[in-house]
């Protein structure tokens, strides 16, 4: 009898063992982004930040935006009527810092080539 519950013990604890290391190999993949949280420009944020993107891509729909992205206070996605998606970069005093089409890569400065609409 005291071996059977000294097995039931070792197996429960293998499983609990187990368990939190699945747990730990989950978060692990889950990206590691955990503290940051894609948060929308809301409020009057939201209205200028929407007005100087689509001035500077000449038009278009706001597809979405977030506050403090990797390259700027803002972000705000406008896809063109050609269809283009664009991502403009915006600091804090809603100045572009930098936008790029889809599949441009982004090695600072302007990359959109807006001007013809």
């Amino acid at each position: 009898m005291k071996d059977k519950l000294k097995g039931a013990v070792i197996a429960a604890a293998a499983i609990v063992a187990l368990a939190l290391g699945g747990a730990a190999i989950a978060g692990a993949a889950g990206g590691g982004d955990d503290d940051k949280t894609d948060k929308a420009i809301t409020g009057q944020a939201l209205d200028r930040a929407k007005a100087v993107a689509l001035d500077h891509t000449g038009g278009g729909k706001v597809n979405g935006t977030e506050v403090g992205d990797e390259e700027g206070a803002y972000e705000v996605e406008v896809t063109r009527a050609d269809g283009r998606q664009v991502d403009v970069h915006l600091d804090k005093g809603f100045n572009v810092i930098n936008s790029n089409a889809d599949g441009e890569n982004d090695s600072g400065g302007d990359h959109e080539s807006g001007a013809e609409d």
